[in-house]
């Protein structure tokens, strides 16, 4: 199920101005206006709001209705039907202009695809340490492998390592990228992000996986020309990374994504013109691994975000093409959705 949150444009008796909506046949049927216009007399079934118990505390809170799980995508089913017999429209009732779905908790970023860490790496030295490139790249063509130090450390392959991201700096569908006065490298990141729906502690690889109600696009914006010298600090990225993130509008509900989580397809594209593809096979670590690993020893709660790393041949660091101002970036996973940002004038 495809889900957004909208700004109601006349909630008037309804006393909220958003409220979660439902994707119908091209449509976007607002949850809360829906109901608002059943009749609590009419016993006839699916037009009393009390038939719809669950969406009455959820309609207005995407993260919310993700919790409710399987009870609140039956119900909301079932109220878009109802619309839909009923040929009820909706399109004076919101902004269609697109908002963030909900505000992030938190945002952990993990880094799941070995391809990336080495495709990037080769860009990193290309680009920064062009001096080095002529070496390693002879090892390879020598031996038929990428130089050793272009790996994960060993403890990538025994954990799925993360860093904790800026969840302040959000941007949505359409929105103007700022660009920080301090970089040179702008690069943009395909990502996919889960979003969490229950609270989990300790959890086992399952309990990770259920906590799991939706899906999201991110892009992991990154200034590389300062993440390089930040990484050697001995601590994790800050300024290369906290300046901005993309999120899409959209968050498709988990049991449409999971059973293909590791066979999505994904793009980039920039001004038109392809520019990346790749794929969500092969991770390192489970999904379900690297959402229990985030809560050992710590409680993760709804509303908490976490993004499984570039997805491999999706950033400007592995292809060498790099944003330039005025750019439209566009970013899609298959069975997810789409990502659309403008790239700002430097600062």
């Amino acid at each position: 199920m495809k889900l957004r949150l909208v700004r109601l444009t006349a909630f008037g008796e309804l006393r909220v101005p958003y409220s979660v909506a439902v994707e119908h046949e091209g449509q976007w049927i607002p949850l809360l206006p829906a109901l608002y216009r059943l009749d609590n007399t009419d016993l006839a079934a699916g037009q009393n709001p009390h038939d719809y118990p669950t969406l009455q505390r959820t309609a207005t809170d995407l993260i919310a209705f993700l919790q409710a799980g399987e009870e609140a995508r039956t119900e909301a089913a079932r109220l878009v039907e109802v619309m839909a017999e009923r040929g009820e429209t909706f399109g004076d009732a919101y902004d269609p202009a697109p908002i963030l779905p909900f505000k992030p908790l938190s945002f952990r970023d993990f880094m799941l695809y070995e391809q990336h860490v080495i495709n990037a790496g080769k860009g990193l030295v290309k680009r920064f340490l062009p001096k080095m490139w002529k070496p390693l790249a002879l090892y390879e063509k020598l031996t038929g492998k990428p130089h050793p130090k272009l790996r994960p450390k060993p403890i990538w392959y025994e954990k799925p390592i993360y860093y904790m991201g800026s969840h302040i700096n959000f941007y949505t569908e359409g929105e103007t990228i700022p660009w920080p006065g301090y970089t040179r490298a702008l690069d943009y990141e395909l990502e996919l992000g889960v979003v969490i729906a229950r609270p989990i502690y300790n959890a086992t690889p399952q309990e990770a996986l259920e906590a799991i109600g939706g899906f999201v696009v991110i892009n992991d914006f990154s200034a590389r020309d300062v993440q390089y010298p930040e990484m050697m600090s001995g601590f994790g990225p800050v300024k290369a990374k906290n300046f901005a993130n993309g999120m899409s509008a959209v968050v498709v509900t988990a049991d449409e994504v999971l059973p293909h989580v590791e066979a999505l397809t994904a793009r980039v594209t920039v001004n038109g013109t392809p520019w990346g593809e790749g794929t969500t096979a092969g991770p390192q670590h489970s999904l379900g691994e690297m959402v229990a690993y985030a809560s050992l020893g710590e409680k993760v709660l709804p509303g908490e975000v976490m993004a499984t790393g570039t997805i491999p041949g999706c950033s400007g660091m592995e292809t060498g093409q790099w944003l330039s101002p005025g750019d439209e970036i566009v970013l899609e996973i298959e069975r997810v959705g789409t990502l659309r940002n403008i790239i700002g004038q430097p600062g």
